[in-house]
């Protein structure tokens, strides 16, 4: 498994969704039992997508990010495709949607 990224500063928000053409920001909270429930699920399913990363962001240390981002519940997943979001999941989160999404974005890309 690969390391996990944490943002630390709403730059590097905006460096990472710059950076990687496949870009997933995962928005949690510490006090979110979801919040933990779903990363490791979104960890593995990721090993089968190499080419999109992930940068993982606490709302709470980070709330800017939240308002800029306009991020009202977590866990929030916002995918983004060249530096533009073309996804956005919260709270419940379906794996096998989200499967079919990556799927969809390496054919098409």
């Amino acid at each position: 498994m690969t390391i996990l990224a944490e943002a630390s500063q709403l730059e590097d928000v905006t460096r990472f969704i710059k950076e990687n053409r496949f870009a997933l920001v995962y928005v949690k909270r510490q006090d979110c039992g979801v919040c933990h429930a779903v990363l490791p699920q979104l960890q593995r399913l990721l090993q089968t997508f190499p080419e999109i990363k992930l940068l993982t962001v606490d709302a709470d240390r980070l709330p800017a990010v939240a308002g800029q981002y306009s991020v009202f519940t977590v866990p929030a997943i916002l995918g983004f495709i060249d530096g533009k979001e073309q996804l956005r999941k919260a709270r419940f989160v379906v794996m096998a949607d989200l499967e079919a999404t990556f799927e969809q974005w390496l054919a098409y890309y």
